[in-house]
């Protein structure tokens, strides 16, 4: 199944607004899943949840304001706690979403090897039986 962009209203939901503007949640929607495509491309369905924290960290603070007082009231906020972008943590979860990442191993043997040796078995090859003290194998 395909991936499927979240909707403006999944976005109100998300960020806990009982009103959104419909048009800006759209495009910051399209453009969260843009930003998740250079990561990840197909996005797997599970992407939905990286594309709507993108998208409500630019819907809710869009000009990346990290500190702001009005009147006696100052609000300081993490820097980097807003506009568009991904997290290292956000690209993670694409990856591990989309099946990438982590260990993995490549057997370069082919289906058809057999097991058994490839060269000639010579028995007359090698030491012989007896060793001498002084002298080695004769």
């Amino acid at each position: 199944m395909a991936f499927v962009a979240p909707t403006a209203e999944q976005l109100g939901l998300y960020l806990g607004m009982m009103e959104i503007d419909g048009p800006r949640a759209d495009l910051l929607i399209e453009q969260a899943v843009a930003l998740c495509e250079t990561v990840v491309k197909p996005l797997p369905n599970q992407a939905t949840a990286v594309v709507l924290s993108a998208a409500g960290r630019a819907y809710v603070n869009p000009q990346q304001v990290s500190y702001e007082t009005i009147g006696p009231m100052s609000v300081q906020r993490p820097s980097g706690s807003g506009g568009l972008y991904l997290t290292r943590a956000d690209k993670a979860a694409l990856k591990s979403a989309a099946g990438r990442g982590g260990a993995f191993t490549v057997d370069p043997t082919p289906a058809t090897a057999d097991p058994s040796p490839t060269y000639p078995v010579d028995d007359g090859y090698g030491p012989p039986l007896e060793y001498e003290p002084g002298w080695g194998w004769v």
